[in-house]
């Protein structure tokens, strides 16, 4: 109930106006988010890199609405490249597809996914196409194929969330090509129909399809992440459930899969002991970093995957 409602907030633009008008809950979301500017973002990624952990950079953003604002933020997103190499720091860059376009159509979205993934590639770098909500991922896949396999990009991955039935057998076609695959549980309200409403549910298939993506990535030989740590290896599990953690590290010890041969992703923000901890055990760990002025609908989703960040929020919300 509580999660249904946050994220209906956070397509509710009565609630944004009272959020991002409001110093206090900018005072809030600035745990999760690093600033509004791209220096900001740059400088939250060097402190990271210091503790020995990689990032990736998002600059919020989604359905923009005509070619003018998909270019705009296509161009904002080669600008971060520009300031990764400038700055000489270890991120890569995650982007949504309806950002740049998807929803005006797949040729403007193409025609500016191929521009993201030229810059990367000249930089040596790598980008993650984030999943969205479920009417999209058939469309995002088809894309991320189309990339990798007509116009030969290698320097992408996308993400496969665990809360969908559908998601086993697409880590069954994607282990097959030794996709980077980013896992996470999902953010968005899903229909029954298509979605896990159980938790345990939602866990039990994360624990599986997390072993699916080791198997592949053992049979693969195990590619690590790379020593300038712009491209992770193709297991990345995005998780801030200890749980699964544990699950993981014990599954990979299992099957013989070296600790550089996957990586823990967390958000900015949460679960700062933890990062660190998986860091220090010698796990490759990176933290998503995201920024801009567009923070509002990620800061809810946010709220909405765990209750203690709505307690955090209330508690900073009324703080005087």
């Amino acid at each position: 109930m509580l999660r249904s409602f946050l994220i209906y907030l956070s397509k509710a633009g009565w609630a944004r106006r009272i959020v991002t008008r409001s110093s206090l809950g900018w005072r809030a979301a600035s745990r999760f988010i690093a600033g509004e500017k791209l220096e900001h973002a740059i400088k939250v990624v060097k402190t990271l890199n210091k503790k020995g952990i990689n990032a990736t950079l998002d600059h919020l953003g989604e359905n923009t609405t005509n070619p003018e604002e998909a270019a705009r933020a296509t161009q904002d997103i080669l600008n971060m490249f520009d300031a990764i190499a400038a700055n000489k720091v270890r991120s890569n860059v995650s982007i949504k597809l309806t950002q740049i376009g998807l929803a005006l159509g797949e040729g403007i979205c193409e025609e500016n996914l191929i521009k993201i993934l030229t810059r990367a590639k000249d930089y040596g770098s790598f980008v993650r196409v984030d999943m969205e909500d479920s009417p999209w991922v058939d469309t995002t896949l088809d894309l991320y194929h189309k990339m990798r396999f007509e116009h030969g990009f290698e320097n992408l991955g996308v993400v496969i969330q665990s809360y969908l039935f559908r998601s086993e057998q697409d880590v069954l076609k994607l282990r097959e090509e030794c996709a980077r695959v980013r896992l996470c549980k999902g953010a968005y309200k899903e229909p029954s129909a298509v979605a896990f409403p159980k938790k345990s549910d939602v866990d039990a298939n994360y624990d599986r399809l997390a072993r699916l993506l080791m198997d592949a990535s053992k049979a693969h030989g195990c590619p690590a992440i790379s020593d300038d740590g712009l491209l992770p290896p193709p297991p990345g599990l995005a998780t801030h459930d200890e749980r699964r953690i544990e699950y993981a590290c014990g599954y990979a010890q299992q099957i013989g899969l070296p600790k550089k041969a996957i990586e823990f992703q967390m958000l900015h923000g949460i679960r700062r002991d933890l990062q660190e901890r998986l860091a220090a055990q010698g796990y490759p760990v990176r933290i998503y970093v995201p920024y801009g002025t567009e923070w509002y609908p990620y800061f809810t989703r946010r709220l909405a995957e765990r209750p203690a960040n709505v307690w955090f929020f209330i508690s900073n919300f009324f703080r005087r």
